[in-house]
């Protein structure tokens, strides 16, 4: 590739060192659809023939069709996927093949395949997704009147839907999706045509290429589009946050599937056993995918701390971009996959989390709204349900299990409609707004979730 201004070859070692295609031969296809239209580009403006043009596409196409078939020979050499899919063009259709990298560079090649194959992966992801979201939906559409407990601190704070703690889900991935919709907008311009770093002499026609590979818009300084990589870091930040979100749902898979709380019941498809336990059934994918998480986080700090100190433009060290956004893609694209198959498919175990809501004073609050609404003020209210509280635990029974007489003792505000909204469902049924717990509050927000990813 640079021999003429070598005195002597590269050093084997080196040369294997330096080479990044065994990893970045992955973007074979973007590659050549980046060439292809390319080709495309110098033969209409006239820098190459439009016989010359074609000739190379038809070309690039062959050499496609070997990689798929797993045909193609990959050479360390070489050193990238550009030069090994170039040189195996020129092989086939002779030194015409060696016009095709007339007016670009490696720089605004790489980072044109980058964007290529990141737009295609945040297809890929925004798909999945929604696939989760629809399961979540269905799941969440089975149990409006399933009620659990609430938590604060994993207290039990007050009565809620099981539905109403999926759609708190289902609202996390809202706000990851369009994380990932807008991060696209911004992955999705070319940089191809800035060549190493300032440009080009030939009179290259950028809208055309722009147009042939559907990005949106064209890097508007080649500096800079050829050393950016915000684009990758703003992904993986978007991912870790997903992932976050996802480890978060994972925390609360893995405690509710334990004897502790026995409040679902997870396949045994999605959970393992012990070598030594024969009782045992671990929850083994949420707790994975919470492991994961810590791998994106890494990956992440990796592309940050990449990019941290690095002048303009392009430098070698930009090599070292790749790995860690290929494996950010494919753990995420895994953890994704794993939850889609197995959330909407998580039982919940009613009965027991009916009890443990019973065993919380999860209605305390509901006893001093009713106070309230009877006219006393709000903090005098908090001091008499705290009192029948505190005789309720001394006693051993929740605030519905009191006499009348004895929450009197504390309130003569008290009467015999007090004990409507000490029941669960009488607190579920009091939210009943946008946003509360209620089944019709929540059956509505089913029904905006469908709309929101149609």
């Amino acid at each position: 590739m640079w021999g003429g201004r070598f005195s002597e070859a590269t050093d084997k070692f080196v040369a294997e060192f330096t080479a990044s295609v065994n990893f970045d031969k992955r973007m074979a296809n973007q590659d050549i659809q980046g060439s292809i239209a390319h080709a495309t580009m110098l033969g209409e403006c006239g820098i190459i023939t439009k016989d010359e043009s074609q000739k190379i596409i038809d070309g690039l196409n062959q050499v496609k069709a070997e990689i798929e078939k797993g045909e193609f020979v990959w050479k360390v050499e070489l050193e990238d996927v550009h030069m090994n899919v170039e040189s195996r063009l020129t092989a086939l259709i002779g030194d015409v093949g060696k016009k095709l990298h007339t007016g670009r560079s490696r720089n605004d090649q790489v980072a044109t395949d980058i964007r290529l194959w990141l737009r295609d992966e945040t297809d890929n992801i925004l798909a999945l997704l929604k696939r989760l979201q629809g399961g979540l939906l269905d799941l969440a559409e089975q149990h409006t009147e399933t009620i659990m407990p609430g938590f604060t601190h994993l207290q039990t704070a007050q009565p809620v839907s099981f539905a109403h703690h999926v759609m708190a889900w289902f609202e996390m991935l809202c706000r990851d999706s369009e994380r990932f919709s807008e991060t696209r907008k911004r992955i999705n311009q070319m940089p191809l045509g800035s060549a190493a770093l300032a440009g080009t002499t030939y009179p290259i026609d950028r809208t055309i290429t722009a147009r042939l590979l559907g990005f949106e818009g064209i890097c508007q300084n080649s500096l800079d589009a050829v050393s950016d990589r915000d684009f990758a870091i703003e992904f993986t930040a978007n991912a870790s946050i997903l992932m976050m979100h996802l480890s978060r749902m994972s925390e609360e898979l893995i405690l509710w599937m334990s004897a502790q709380f026995g409040f679902i019941h997870i396949p045994d498809r999605f959970c393992t056993g012990s070598s030594i336990m024969p009782q045992k059934k671990n929850p083994d994918v949420p707790e994975l995918v919470r492991g994961k998480a810590a791998r994106v986080f890494g990956q992440l700090t990796t592309l940050l701390t990449l990019m941290k100190n690095q002048p303009l433009a392009y430098n070698k060290d930009n090599q070292e971009d790749k790995e860690p956004l290929f494996d950010c893609v494919d753990t995420l694209t895994g953890s994704l996959l794993a939850f889609a198959d197995m959330l909407p498919n998580i039982v919940p175990n009613s009965e027991n989390m009916r009890a443990a809501t019973l065993k919380g004073y999860a209605t305390a609050t509901d006893l001093a709204d009713y106070l309230v609404k009877k006219g006393l003020p709000f903090r005098d209210a908090h001091e008499v349900v705290g009192s029948a509280v505190a005789l309720g635990v001394t006693k051993g029974v929740d605030l519905a299990e009191l006499s009348l007489d004895e929450l009197r003792q504390f309130s003569d505000l008290i009467g015999d409609d007090v004990f409507e909204c000490l029941t669960l469902e009488g607190s579920l049924n009091a939210r009943n707004h946008i946003g509360g717990t209620a089944p019709q509050a929540v059956k509505g927000a089913i029904e905006r979730g469908r709309e929101r990813i149609a």
